[in-house]
């Protein structure tokens, strides 16, 4: 899923292309992507872009009429820009939204279709919003608030897109790395000292792959919009050795999620228990470093 660094890369490249432009139509191919009938799509045609903004993990097109197209690319939803108004493919094709500039298509990988779009007026803006604090603009108080609005580990707690914004599986492994927590940790066993770790790893992560993603986009449009990228220290590199202290990455599956981590740095050498594997294992299930 595209997280906050994603969606802002996204956002940088399109402000250039449709700021200013006019929305001349938005061809929706896939009728279950629009889950709003009220204002109706068509009110949004002729209208010009008066910004671009993120909320959580959605996109808002803001228009002249008070009205914002607000889409949500879930897990595998993308966007693709063109010069020139191009048909809805018939692969994975969800719609596109013809400006006087140019033309972004709004595709989705595999079959499942999660991906939203949603007409919202202004007063009713606040609706899709999941409601958590943006982190770069936190103070370590309201950071502590959102963090320790229920009781759940590390990871959970992180991603938990009504307390805590734009952060998801991804850079919720990339974080924690950087803190040198455990992502199995409880959220309310944090010392002060911890606590201030996470805050300041959270900042710095997410606005140092914002930068990354990008600059890498140039002048160009983002393309390859994955959940991986070979210069993180711990999502998605099973296996290989950790960039601080060259231990092998480990994992664990929960509820279909996999959750990356350093034994060397987050747990002092503890080999987390994964639910299926741990159990099928048992006494051959290495607890430590050292047994790998």
């Amino acid at each position: 899923m595209p997280e906050l660094p994603e969606i802002e890369a996204y956002l940088a490249a399109l402000r250039p292309r449709v700021e200013g432009a006019t929305l001349e139509q938005v061809r929706v191919s896939s009728f279950s992507l629009l889950k709003t009938f009220d204002p109706p799509l068509e009110a949004t045609h002729g209208a010009s872009v008066v910004g671009l903004h993120r909320i959580g993990k959605r996109v808002s097109i803001d228009l002249s009429n008070e009205l914002h197209l607000v889409i949500h690319l879930m897990v595998a939803g993308r966007f693709q820009w063109n010069d020139q108004p191009k048909p809805v493919p018939r692969r994975g094709g969800l719609a596109a939204f013809d400006f006087d500039t140019g033309s972004l298509q709004l595709t989705e990988a595999g079959t499942k279709r999660r991906a939203s779009l949603s007409v919202i007026t202004t007063d009713d803006l606040s609706a899709v919003d999941p409601g958590g604090i943006e982190v770069a603009d936190a103070s370590i108080a309201e950071f502590r608030e959102a963090l320790l609005a229920g009781r759940h580990t590390l990871k959970r707690a992180l991603t938990d897109a009504r307390h805590i914004s734009g952060i998801g599986g991804a850079f919720g492994d990339e974080i924690l790395h950087a803190a040198k927590l455990s992502p199995t940790q409880m959220n309310t066993n944090l010392s002060d000292e911890e606590l201030e770790r996470l805050f300041d790893a959270s900042k710095s992560v997410l606005d140092q792959w914002t930068r990354i993603r990008i600059e890498e986009t140039g002048d160009g449009f983002p393309t390859k919009v994955t959940a991986f990228h070979p210069d993180m220290a711990v999502h998605g590199k099973y296996g290989e050795p950790c960039p601080v202290c060259e231990a092998p990455i480990q994992r664990i599956v929960a509820g279909g999620r996999e959750t990356n981590y350093c034994p060397g740095c987050q747990t002092e050498g503890r080999i987390l228990a994964d639910r299926s594997l741990s159990r099928l294992l048992k006494d051959d299930w290495p607890r430590h470093l050292d047994e790998l």
